[in-house]
């Protein structure tokens, strides 16, 4: 079994309907492609989330309940959708000069969270959208070093229902209140707001010819001479609007920059990055793009390097590992994987996927308990999957126990939305797993979700 591409998701057909607040243009590729590929990776979540936990916190929005989710598309574009789930696209995460430009916006969506926007709307939307999202396992984990982008069950997509949603175009008024709650926030976090102004100056809003990819943005969200000059003014009484980000923060963000230009774009990645540049964004970016490209004997140095100079920094040893792995080196990925998740603490979810990857990589029965204790640790968070789930459905072959295997067999299938799969395999859990056991609870509850539960065994 081959690991999926560790900066990928879960194959997902989604057939709910979607509403969503647009930062910038409605996805072109949505127009264009049928797919929407989620992209996951345990650092680049951290950093963001660790950016955005003030804003959240002024919001009153507890920072553990927001799903902070990247779409790989190119056109400069963020939304929110579902409920507390903010989607950023890697066009606009790349296209950012700073920080504080991100902040903005991250900023102004959770402004349209806290203003109960989507409940406003909430006719137009199946809110079983975020359940069936995160059923589909969009939680996978995450890293940007393989090169085995060929996803396989993991290999997220976004289908085509949802592709073709036309997303949902608020008034004037909404996008203004968006604007100043989210202003609000910055206020109160004490970070400058002169980034949600030089963000909205770089969609164009002043130049009459905008590009295709910020077109949609005046289309559906008009960015009015009123909301601009309204930040403007906002940023010229602000006591913070001379205030710098920490240096370490400008830092992370160039950081999660290098490590998605060297995923998306190999070459283009070691144009970008000098192999004389000795910044650890650069190395990154080049760490990442040889690795794409299967040059692991360029990359091996460079990971090395960047973790003798950052030896608390779990996510190069996630990266080390990651090397291994996907280089057919499993016994010795365990080792880094198991260090980046003593060091990750809570955070470790997506990387104990891997650690459990490289023991059962293997084949070695005496290890499967380990790779066990990780799996069932990670699934109680945000790191469940179809991919962990065929990865626990493994461990308990090896351990030959055809109840749980059947059981995670199910819980993989109802990830993947393939009901009639999960239906029968929750089935045959109930027949050979104890009455009352954990698995046969929840096999009975897997059966009542794909439509099975109006037989006559008793229903939890």
């Amino acid at each position: 079994m081959r690991k999926p591409s560790r900066l990928v998701s879960v194959v997902a057909i989604m057939s709910v309907c979607l509403m969503s607040l647009v930062w910038g243009a409605p996805p072109a590729s949505a127009q264009r492609r049928p797919e929407m590929q989620i992209l996951s990776d345990a650092e680049t979540d951290h950093i963001i989330r660790k950016m955005a936990r003030p804003i959240f916190q002024a919001a009153g929005i507890d920072p553990d309940s927001v799903q902070i989710l990247l779409i790989n598309d190119p056109t400069v574009n963020a939304f929110v959708a579902g409920g507390q789930n903010i989607f950023i696209h890697t066009g606009l995460l790349l296209d950012v000069d700073n920080a504080d430009q991100l902040l903005g916006v991250i900023a102004h969506e959770t402004g349209h969270i806290a203003g109960g926007h989507l409940v406003r709307g909430a006719e137009a939307m199946d809110n079983a959208f975020l359940a069936s999202l995160l059923g589909m396992g969009l939680g996978i984990a995450g890293g940007l070093a393989s090169r085995n982008a060929g996803a396989g069950a993991a290999g997220v997509m976004l289908g085509q229902h949802l592709a073709e949603r036309n997303y949902l175009s608020f008034s004037r008024t909404q996008e203004a209140s968006a604007d100043q709650a989210g202003l609000s926030f910055l206020e109160q976090s004490g970070i400058s707001a002169k980034g949600m102004e030089t963000f909205l100056e770089k969609l164009g809003v002043n130049d009459p010819l905008m590009n295709d990819r910020d077109a949609g943005y005046r289309l559906t969200h008009p960015l009015t001479r009123e909301r601009i000059d309204a930040v403007r003014a906002f940023v010229a009484r602000s006591r913070y609007s001379n205030t710098k980000l920490p240096s370490a923060t400008e830092d992370d963000l160039r950081r999660v920059q290098a490590k998605l230009y060297g995923y998306l774009d190999p070459r283009g990645a070691l144009v970008r990055y000098k192999a004389n540049d000795p910044s650890p964004a650069a190395r990154y970016g080049r760490a990442y793009a040889y690795f794409r490209q299967g040059d692991v004997k360029q990359a091996t140095p460079l990971v090395d390097g960047l973790i003798a100079d950052e030896p608390k920094n779990p996510y190069l040893y996630e990266m080390k590992g990651d090397l291994m792995l996907q280089t057919g080196r499993a016994p010795d990925a365990v080792a880094p994987y198991r260090k980046a998740v003593e060091m990750a603490g809570s955070e470790a979810g997506t990387i104990r996927v891997s650690l459990a990857h490289a023991l059962l990589e293997q084949h070695d029965p005496r290890l499967a308990d380990e790779a066990l204790k990780n799996l069932q640790i990670a699934a109680k968070g945000k790191a469940q999957s179809a991919f962990l789930w065929r990865l626990t459905a493994q461990a308990w072959s090896m351990k030959k126990n055809d109840g749980m295997v059947a059981y995670a067999t199910a819980e993989e299938a109802l990830a993947r939305g393939d009901m009639p799969m999960a239906k029968a395999q929750a089935e045959r859990a109930e027949k050979l797993l104890p009455a009352g056991s954990p698995g046969w609870l929840r096999a009975q509850d897997i059966r009542g979700q794909t439509g099975g539960a109006g037989d006559d065994k008793p229903s939890r």
